[in-house]
């Protein structure tokens, strides 16, 4: 990172993405929450019997992620008294995030393969490692592949593109 630059941690501490991030899904059951609707879970009673969790803890973590617009809470068509959770588009953005927790506790935390193996459909293969990547494909690893820049000194990749086309 550019060691002239870096993030103003104590200012950017209520403006800044990452609290943001971690107010709306920085906490164990919520996580849980979201890994459970990805499997295909939506109602109150499928969540409490897979996650154990308790009762009053499942309605506020529920409750926030609806209000966090990650989870959408409606009536079931045939039963307009029960009601499901589903993924938003904002919920299903968070994918690349659990994928990488998952991979990160199987290699740093668990050091065991999880199971079930996630695949891709198609070619019945584990996915690959989720990675930063630069704008071009190229993985960004380690402290010299990536720094701290103003705005005003990011180049535009597509203004650039306009100027030589």
């Amino acid at each position: 990172m550019n060691e002239k630059i870096r993030e103003p941690l104590r200012a950017l501490a209520t403006a800044c993405s990452l609290p943001a991030a971690l107010e709306a899904m920085g906490e164990r059951w919520s996580f849980m929450i979201l890994r459970a609707s990805f499997n295909g879970l939506h109602h109150f009673e499928e969540y409490q019997a897979e996650l154990g969790i308790a009762r009053n803890i499942l309605a506020n973590r529920l409750g926030r992620l609806v209000g966090h617009g990650i989870l959408a809470r409606r009536p079931m068509d045939d039963d307009r008294r029960k009601v499901e959770y589903r993924l938003t588009e904002k919920g299903y953005a968070l994918l690349p995030t659990m994928v990488a927790l998952r991979q990160w506790g199987e290699r740093w935390e668990t050091g065991t393969p999880a199971s079930p193996v996630l695949v891709d459909t198609r070619d019945r293969k584990p996915i690959a490692p989720v990675q930063v990547m630069s704008h071009d494909g190229r993985v960004l690893n380690k402290k010299g592949d990536m720094e701290w820049s103003l705005p005003e000194d990011v180049r535009d990749a597509d203004a650039k593109l306009k100027a030589a086309g």
